[in-house]
C-alpha cells in the first residue's frame, strides 16, 4: 500500500527533526495542550504499536484495548504506564523501530482487510492512513515549537482525502446534521498540482493550499490563521469545526494560538 510508504516517509521526516534536537527540550510544553515532544512520541509510538498488532497479534491488541478501557485511566495515563521508563533518545529509537515495522507490515497487507480497533472494525488502508494523519498532525506541534516550517510533499493528499471523507463525521460527532451539501474544494498541492473534490460551485467553495486545508481538518490551525478562501455559509460552518479524527467533538484552537515559533537553533 502506498499509504504505508507515505506513513513511513512522514515518520522519517519527523524523526530527522526530533533526533537532531537535544533531549533536554523534549519536556518543554508545546502549543498543543502543553504536550512536550516526549508526550508526542509516547502517543505516536504506542498507537503505531497497536496498529502493528492489528496485523501481527490481534489477541494482544484486544488485551491492551480491554485493559485500557477497564483501568479507569485516561488514554494518556495508560500510554505512560505501558511505556514507563522509556524516554529521551531511547524513546526516539523505539519509536523509529516501531514505525518502520508498522510500515513494513502494512505495505504488504490487503488494503481491504478488516481489522479490529478501539471503535468499529476498519480497513487496513484506513488504519495506516489514520497513522499517517496522526503523525502529521502531532508532528505539527513539534515543528511549531522548534520554529521549523515543514516542507510538505504530496503525500498529504491522503490527509486531504480523509478531511473530505469526514465532512459528515464533523457533524455526526456533534449530533448535528450538515447544513447543506459538502462545498467544492479546490486545493494546490505542494508540487503545484491542483486537487479538486465535490461539485464545482462558486457559491460554496474552499480554495487554497492543500497543507492549510490539512491543518484545519486536523485542528492544528484555526481557519482564521490560514489564507484559505472560504465562500458560503456551509463552507464557513464546516471550516469552523472541521474534525477528521475519531472521538468526541473537539474545538479547534483559538485564532493565533497555534503558529510557528520564532526560529532558533535546536
Amino acid at each position: 500500500m502506498q499509504q504505508a510508504e507515505d506513513f513511513r516517509a512522514e515518520s522519517r521526516a519527523l524523526h530527522a527533526l526530533i533526533s537532531a534536537t537535544a533531549p533536554v527540550r523534549y519536556t518543554e510544553p508545546t502549543q498543543f495542550k502543553g504536550w512536550g515532544i516526549h508526550d508526542v512520541l509516547q502517543h505516536l509510538h504506542f498507537w503505531n504499536r497497536m496498529a502493528y498488532l492489528q496485523l501481527a497479534d490481534e489477541a494482544e491488541l484486544v488485551h491492551h484495548l480491554k485493559t485500557m478501557a477497564s483501568s479507569g485511566k485516561s488514554m494518556r495515563a495508560y500510554e505512560s504506564e505501558v511505556l514507563a521508563g522509556l524516554e529521551g533518545y531511547a524513546l526516539v529509537a523505539e519509536w523509529e523501530k516501531q514505525f518502520e515495522e508498522t510500515a513494513g507490515r502494512f505495505a504488504s497487507a490487503d488494503p481491504r482487510a478488516r481489522l479490529k480497533w478501539a471503535g468499529p472494525d476498519m480497513s487496513a488502508r484506513s488504519s495506516i492512513t489514520a497513522r499517517l494523519m496522526e503523525t502529521w498532525a502531532h508532528g505539527q506541534e513539534v515543528y511549531d515549537h522548534l520554529g521549523v516550517v515543514r516542507q510538505n510533499e504530496d503525500r498529504i493528499g491522503n490527509i486531504v482525502t480523509l478531511g473530505i471523507n469526514t465532512f459528515g463525521w464533523t457533524y455526526a460527532t456533534r449530533r448535528e446534521k450538515p447544513p447543506g451539501e459538502m462545498p467544492y474544494v479546490l486545493l494546490t498541492a505542494p508540487s503545484g498540482a491542483v486537487w479538486t473534490h465535490g461539485t464545482p460551485s462558486d457559491a460554496e467553495r474552499i480554495e487554497g493550499r492543500a497543507e492549510e486545508f490539512c491543518q484545519v481538518v486536523t485542528q492544528t490551525r484555526n481557519i482564521a490563521d490560514t489564507s484559505l478562501e472560504v465562500t458560503g455559509a456551509v463552507a464557513a460552518d464546516w471550516m469552523s469545526k472541521a474534525q477528521c479524527f475519531a472521538g468526541p467533538p473537539a474545538t479547534p484552537p483559538a485564532p493565533g494560538t497555534r503558529q510557528t515559533s520564532p526560529s532558533e537553533t535546536h
